[in-house]
Protein backbone atom coordinates (compact mmCIF):
# COMPACT_ATOMS: atom_id res chain seq x y z
CA UNK A 1 0.00 0.00 0.00
CA UNK A 2 1.20 3.24 -0.79
CA UNK A 3 0.37 6.81 0.10
CA UNK A 4 1.28 10.32 -1.47
CA UNK A 5 3.10 12.58 1.43
CA UNK A 6 2.32 16.59 1.18
CA UNK A 7 3.13 19.14 3.38
CA UNK A 8 2.96 23.12 3.38
CA UNK A 9 6.02 22.80 4.99
CA UNK A 10 8.46 21.82 2.02
CA UNK A 11 8.04 23.61 -1.37
CA UNK A 12 5.36 22.20 -3.92
CA UNK A 13 6.12 19.99 -6.58
CA UNK A 14 7.47 21.48 -10.09
CA UNK A 15 5.83 18.67 -12.13
CA UNK A 16 3.84 16.09 -12.13
CA UNK A 17 5.29 14.32 -9.18
CA UNK A 18 4.76 13.55 -5.33
CA UNK A 19 6.68 15.51 -2.59
CA UNK A 20 7.42 11.98 -1.42
CA UNK A 21 6.08 8.34 -1.24
CA UNK A 22 5.14 6.21 1.88
CA UNK A 23 4.98 2.47 0.64
CA UNK A 24 4.95 0.06 4.11
CA UNK A 25 7.49 1.27 5.97
CA UNK A 26 9.55 2.79 3.48
CA UNK A 27 9.64 6.80 2.33
CA UNK A 28 11.03 8.00 -0.67
CA UNK A 29 10.82 11.55 -0.50
CA UNK A 30 11.33 13.47 -4.41
CA UNK A 31 14.63 15.46 -5.49
CA UNK A 32 14.70 18.87 -3.00
CA UNK A 33 15.55 22.36 -3.85
CA UNK A 34 16.30 25.20 -2.07
CA UNK A 35 13.26 26.61 -2.40
CA UNK A 36 11.50 28.72 0.46
CA UNK A 37 8.41 26.67 0.87
CA UNK A 38 6.49 29.61 2.87
CA UNK A 39 6.95 31.84 -0.28
CA UNK A 40 7.37 29.50 -2.85
CA UNK A 41 10.52 31.91 -4.14
CA UNK A 42 13.80 30.20 -5.11
CA UNK A 43 17.24 30.98 -2.63
CA UNK A 44 19.61 33.08 -5.21
CA UNK A 45 21.91 34.02 -2.69
CA UNK A 46 24.43 32.48 -4.28
CA UNK A 47 26.13 30.56 -0.86
CA UNK A 48 26.19 27.21 -1.95
CA UNK A 49 26.01 25.82 1.88
CA UNK A 50 23.45 28.22 2.19
CA UNK A 51 21.60 25.55 -0.79
CA UNK A 52 22.41 23.15 0.36
CA UNK A 53 21.14 23.91 3.74
CA UNK A 54 17.38 24.87 2.63
CA UNK A 55 17.00 21.57 0.13
CA UNK A 56 18.01 19.33 3.24
CA UNK A 57 15.29 20.84 5.66
CA UNK A 58 12.79 20.70 2.92
CA UNK A 59 13.58 16.83 2.43
CA UNK A 60 13.16 16.82 6.53
CA UNK A 61 10.12 18.61 6.51
CA UNK A 62 8.44 15.65 3.76
CA UNK A 63 9.94 13.05 6.47
CA UNK A 64 8.33 14.85 9.65
CA UNK A 65 4.97 15.07 7.59
CA UNK A 66 5.62 10.98 6.72
CA UNK A 67 6.27 10.01 10.34
CA UNK A 68 9.75 10.13 9.92
CA UNK A 69 12.98 11.80 10.53
CA UNK A 70 16.37 12.59 8.88
CA UNK A 71 17.58 9.75 11.26
CA UNK A 72 15.23 7.33 9.60
CA UNK A 73 17.16 7.87 6.29
CA UNK A 74 19.21 4.88 4.65
CA UNK A 75 20.44 6.93 1.31
CA UNK A 76 20.36 9.92 -0.44
CA UNK A 77 21.43 11.22 -3.94
CA UNK A 78 23.27 14.64 -4.04
CA UNK A 79 23.52 16.33 -7.54
CA UNK A 80 25.56 19.25 -7.56
CA UNK A 81 26.00 21.64 -10.82
CA UNK A 82 29.94 21.91 -9.72
CA UNK A 83 31.67 19.10 -8.13
CA UNK A 84 34.43 21.99 -7.03
CA UNK A 85 32.03 22.82 -4.51
CA UNK A 86 31.60 18.96 -3.14
CA UNK A 87 33.63 20.39 0.32
CA UNK A 88 31.55 23.09 1.06
CA UNK A 89 28.13 20.45 0.47
CA UNK A 90 29.45 18.17 2.38
CA UNK A 91 30.28 20.41 5.97
CA UNK A 92 26.79 20.72 5.86
CA UNK A 93 25.62 17.78 5.11
CA UNK A 94 27.51 16.02 7.24
CA UNK A 95 26.02 19.05 10.14
CA UNK A 96 23.02 18.45 9.20
CA UNK A 97 22.94 14.64 9.86
CA UNK A 98 25.19 14.46 12.13
CA UNK A 99 26.08 10.46 13.37
CA UNK A 100 23.35 9.41 11.70
CA UNK A 101 25.33 8.99 7.90
CA UNK A 102 23.32 7.76 5.16
CA UNK A 103 24.61 5.82 2.21
CA UNK A 104 25.31 8.19 -0.91
CA UNK A 105 25.72 9.14 -4.32
CA UNK A 106 27.15 12.46 -5.28
CA UNK A 107 26.97 13.28 -9.22
CA UNK A 108 27.53 16.58 -10.85
CA UNK A 109 25.20 17.16 -14.02
CA UNK A 110 25.04 19.81 -16.56
CA UNK A 111 21.55 21.39 -15.48
CA UNK A 112 18.96 21.20 -12.64
CA UNK A 113 15.70 22.11 -12.48
CA UNK A 114 15.12 26.06 -11.98
CA UNK A 115 18.99 26.36 -12.57
CA UNK A 116 19.45 25.58 -9.12
CA UNK A 117 23.18 24.16 -8.09
CA UNK A 118 22.21 21.25 -5.91
CA UNK A 119 19.33 18.82 -5.48
CA UNK A 120 18.94 16.30 -2.90
CA UNK A 121 16.71 13.47 -2.64
CA UNK A 122 16.25 10.24 0.55
CA UNK A 123 15.23 7.00 1.14
CA UNK A 124 13.69 6.33 4.42
CA UNK A 125 12.67 3.62 6.34
CA UNK A 126 10.50 3.63 9.62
Amino acid sequence: MKSIIQTKKAPAAVGPYSQGIKAGNTIYVSGQLPIDPATGELYQGGDIKEETRISLMNVKAVLEEAGASLADVVKCTVFIKDMNQFGLINEIYEEVFGDSKPARVCVEVSRLPKDVNVEIDAIAVL
